[in-house]
């Protein structure tokens, strides 16, 4: 019996051994508010909303890296986006500049795109009183031409930015407008089917792009995850980090993330649209693109349909 008791230990050792070691920075984008319609930056919809969102991290002790656009929910007074940025910042939420009007470098001059991320960086310190470190791009579009993508580079640096790349590239913001449109309309089902749906979609994707880590370098390196602040999210993001923590995810700061040397491979994508530095540096290594798990078929088609109204 000892033998048999010995023998189990072991091999729940071994297995442990051979579990790679997961890592995942969380980063949020569009602050205030997002995807979820007009209503959601109403103050008494964005507060309850911010603070759902944010307990569902602090439950998780998941560091949180955010990026705010600073034009979005225009109808805010200063004070009140002021008293929802400061629920981020009394949460250790570390905000990052995403630009002041959200403008795809794509469709943008190089010079007013610029001018855009000089604005945000000056509000963002003047309404918090402390430097930006990180600069996200909107969409990830992050150069059409290699012109603008090296200019873009010598900007960053030559404002002491600190890039901020994603590898675990989703569509949540699909399903939260649809999750937004449900809950506008009193569609209760929807609403369930889109939330019910929602991580498995997730899950789908990720499980895509540890494929793609060990392809590329041999290991899974330490993800970097986009998400959205958004209604779906404040309600629906605890199901998504208890998604992580089953495939053994560890939650590490943005700053560990960067630490690992694959976000020092070389990237010469370019291209008009925004996609995952996996695909970036598998393109750069001579390699042909094979994209991520699709959303399901049906949420494509209500989008689509209610994009239309």
């Amino acid at each position: 019996m000892f033998f048999r008791l010995l023998l189990a230990v072991c091999m729940a050792a071994s297995v442990a051994l051979a579990q790679p070691e997961r890592r995942i920075a969380m980063t949020i984008d569009d602050l205030p508010m997002a995807q979820s319609g007009a209503e959601a930056c109403e103050p008494q919809n964005l507060m309850p909303a911010t603070k759902r969102l944010l307990a569902h991290f602090a439950e998780a002790q998941a560091p949180l890296t955010a990026f705010v656009i600073t034009s979005q929910c225009p109808d805010l007074t200063v004070e009140q986006k002021l008293a929802a940025l400061e629920l981020w910042r009394k949460a250790g939420v570390e905000l990052g500049n995403h630009t002041h009007s959200h403008k795809s470098l794509s469709r943008t001059p190089i010079a007013e795109y610029e001018q855009d991320i000089l604005k945000a960086d000056a509000l963002l310190q003047e309404w918090t009183g402390e430097p930006v470190r990180f600069f996200r791009w909107p969409m990830l579009h992050a150069g059409a031409t290699p012109e603008d993508k090296q200019r873009l580079e010598a900007f960053l640096a030559d404002h002491h930015f600190r890039e901020a790349p994603v590898t675990f590239d989703n569509s949540d913001w699909m399903f939260a407008n649809l999750y937004a449109h449900a809950r506008r309309t009193g569609d209760a089902d929807l609403e369930k089917r889109v939330r019910d749906a929602y991580v498995p979609y997730m899950e789908s994707v990720l499980a895509f792009f540890e494929q793609s880590s060990n392809d590329l370098f041999g290991r899974e390196i330490p993800q970097i995850l986009l998400m959205h602040s958004n209604m779906l999210n404040a309600d629906a993001a605890g199901d998504l980090l208890a998604m992580l923590r089953k495939r053994g995810y560890r939650f590490i700061s943005l700053d560990e993330a960067l630490e690992d040397p694959a976000y020092r491979e070389p990237n010469s994508y370019v291209a008009a649209n925004g996609i995952s530095w996996l695909h970036r540096w598998h393109v750069t290594r001579g390699g042909k693109i094979e994209w991520e798990p699709d959303v399901p078929k049906w949420v494509q088609e209500a989008f689509e349909a209610m994009s239309k109204k």
